[in-house]
C-alpha cells in the first residue's frame, strides 16, 4: 500500500538515511535536504564531487518561501502551468543544508505533481532532495529495473511503488530564474 511505503520512507528520512524512491521524473535518491550529513551519504553513494548542488522537491509552491528568499512573481505561474516535471533554479537559497546550496547561493526547486512524492514531502514537512539513481558520470537509468544493484545495495530504502512501470521516465527541464524575473533553460 502507498500509506506503508510513505511511513516507512518517512522513518529512514527523519533518520537521516537516503531512500531510491520514485518522483514525476526518473527514480532519484532522497534525503532530508536540511540534513548535511544525510546529502554527505548521497555524494557517497554517488561518487559524486560534494561541490555539486541538488535539486529539493515541495510539495506546494507555498512552501517557496521557506527555502528562497527571491521568488519573482513569474515562478508561481511558471509551476503552475508547467506541462511537464519543471525545476527552477532560485538565487537566495535558505534554511537547507549547505551542501545542497551551489556555491553562488542558489538551489534547484521543483514542486512535485507525483501522488508517492507529494505525500512523502507533505508528511515529512521538510524538502527532499532528488538526486538521479545512478554512479556519477554514469548515464540516467529511465526506469527502475535500470539502476545498478551498486546503488540499490547502498541506500537505507528501496520504495516499493511504481518498479514495474515500464514507461521510461526522463529529467525535468531546468530553467534559471533570476529575481528580474529574466530565465534562462539549462536544460530542456
Amino acid at each position: 500500500m502507498l500509506s506503508d511505503q510513505i511511513k516507512q520512507a518517512l522513518t529512514v528520512l527523519k533518520d537521516g538515511g537516503v531512500i531510491l524512491y520514485p518522483t514525476d521524473t526518473v527514480w532519484g535518491l532522497g534525503c532530508d535536504a536540511t540534513n548535511e550529513q544525510a546529502v554527505e551519504k548521497i555524494n557517497a553513494i554517488k561518487g559524486r564531487s560534494s561541490d555539486k548542488s541538488f535539486i529539493i522537491l515541495l510539495d506546494t509552491e507555498a512552501k517557496l518561501q521557506s527555502y528562497v528568499t527571491e521568488i519573482p512573481d513569474v515562478a508561481y505561474d511558471l509551476i503552475e502551468y508547467a506541462e511537464s516535471p519543471l525545476t527552477i533554479i532560485f538565487s537566495g537559497a535558505k534554511n537547507l543544508a549547505k551542501n545542497v546550496i551551489n556555491s553562488d547561493g542558489s538551489v534547484g526547486v521543483r514542486v512535485v505533481k507525483h501522488d508517492f512524492c507529494e505525500q512523502l514531502v507533505q508528511r515529512f514537512r521538510k524538502p527532499i532532495t532528488s538526486t538521479s539513481a545512478n554512479l556519477s558520470g554514469q548515464p540516467t537509468p529511465a526506469s527502475f529495473d535500470q539502476i545498478s544493484d551498486e546503488i540499490k545495495d547502498a541506500v537505507d530504502y528501496i520504495v516499493d511503488w511504481e518498479q514495474d512501470l515500464n514507461t521510461e521516465k526522463k529529467p525535468s527541464t531546468i530553467m534559471k530564474l533570476a529575481a528580474s524575473g529574466q530565465f534562462s533553460f539549462i536544460r530542456r
